[in-house]
């Protein structure tokens, strides 16, 4: 299986009046443009999933619906709250297991420091010593042969924001 980690796009701020509660606050304009972006270099790697599952919290599921809408996957969409945030990362990998039939390509998209803890825990089984830092609206390729809570994907690429603009 191969794991594609997006991490949600620029949201307005914590805290910001109006969007008290974490999981309402949306994604700005900027946030929004970068993710069009984003999608088109995804396109431009020829990328396509079996599966998008993201967090129900505005952000990420913003975030998911543009990738979605722009590659014409929104019947591929679903969302799940292994992955908001302080999750269960071994929820998330059990409801993955036990997909029929199982998905070659599939999309996560969620928060930090979950998301960059997922990957140190997929390539080292380390949960807590992530090595790994996921920009807003950054995506990460693992390579995953038989899906584990633990060591068990390579990483393969992790491209910037910045990286998916030149791209595009």
């Amino acid at each position: 299986m191969n794991l594609f980690i997006l991490r949600h796009g620029i949201a307005v701020e914590p805290g910001t009046p109006g969007f008290e509660n974490d999981s309402e606050r949306p994604l700005i304009p900027k946030g929004e443009r970068r993710l069009r972006k984003a999608a088109a270099a995804m396109k431009e790697l020829d990328l396509s999933f079996d599966l998008i599952l993201s967090s129900p919290f505005t952000r990420a599921r913003q975030t998911a619906e543009i990738v979605a809408g722009e590659l014409k996957l929104q019947k591929w969409l679903k969302f799940t709250d292994a992955l908001i945030p302080g999750g269960n990362s071994q929820a998330l990998i059990q409801e993955l297991i036990e997909l029929k039939p199982v998905p070659e390509n599939v999309l996560l998209v969620g928060h930090e420091p979950d998301l960059s803890r997922l990957i140190s825990l997929l390539a080292s089984g380390g949960e807590d010593t992530a090595a790994v830092e996921m920009k807003k609206g950054g995506l990460c390729k693992m390579k995953a042969p038989e899906l584990r809570h633990g060591r068990c994907a390579q990483l393969a690429w992790l491209l910037t924001p910045a990286q998916m603009e030149l791209m595009a």
